[in-house]
C-alpha cells in the first residue's frame, strides 16, 4: 500500500486550509475597524481640523438650524454652551440651534489643541468666544466659552461631529 498519495492530500489540504485562514487573518486584521476608507489613508492634518470649526461656523452664518445639524454624526452627543440640557439626537440639536442661532453668532477661536487619534479620528479642543446679538435689542455681547469637539471621519469621508461640548468660562 502505498501512502505517498494520502499524505501528500493531507498536506496540500493542511496547507490551503492555512493559506485561507491566514488569508482571512490578514484581511480582518488589516480591516478597518469601522469598515471606512482606505487603510493607506493620511490622518488628518492640524489644519485641516481647524478648518472643520471654519465649515461648522460658517453654517451658523446661514442662520439654518438644519445646516448646522448636518455637520452631526447621527448619534453626536450635543452639551450646548447655553443650554442645560443634553442633546443626542438631531432633533434635539436642531431645537438647540433654532433658540442658538436667533442670537446670529459668530465664533472665534482664542486657542486650540487638536489630536489626532487616527485617520478616522481627531478631536479638537480649546477656547472660543462668540460674539451674540440680542434678537431683541440688537445689542452686541460677547461669551467666552470652553470647547472640545471630537470629529469622526465617515465612509463617505465627511467629517462629523460625534461629540461636542460647551461651556462658559468660569468667573474668576
Amino acid at each position: 500500500m502505498n501512502r505517498r498519495p494520502v499524505h501528500r492530500r493531507i498536506v496540500v489540504a493542511t496547507a490551503v486550509l492555512a493559506a485561507g485562514t491566514l488569508a482571512l487573518g490578514a484581511g480582518v486584521a488589516g480591516a478597518d475597524s469601522r469598515g471606512k476608507g482606505d487603510k493607506h489613508a493620511k490622518p488628518a492634518t492640524k489644519a485641516q481640523v481647524l478648518g472643520l470649526f471654519d465649515r461648522w461656523n460658517a453654517a451658523l452664518q446661514t442662520g439654518d438650524p438644519k445646516k448646522v445639524a448636518d455637520l452631526y454624526a447621527k448619534d453626536a452627543v450635543l452639551l450646548p454652551t447655553v443650554s442645560n440640557e443634553v442633546r443626542t439626537d438631531r432633533a434635539a440639536i436642531v431645537d438647540y440651534f433654532e433658540h442658538f442661532l436667533q442670537n446670529k453668532p459668530v465664533g472665534t477661536k482664542v486657542e486650540s489643541v487638536v489630536n489626532v487619534l487616527d485617520r478616522d479620528t481627531v478631536i479638537d479642543t480649546g477656547v472660543y468666544e462668540f460674539t451674540l446679538s440680542d434678537h431683541g435689542t440688537g445689542e452686541k455681547s460677547t461669551v467666552k466659552a470652553r470647547y472640545t469637539y471630537a470629529y469622526e471621519k465617515q465612509p463617505n469621508g465627511k467629517w462629523l461631529i460625534v461629540n461636542h461640548h460647551s461651556s462658559k468660562m468660569p468667573q474668576g
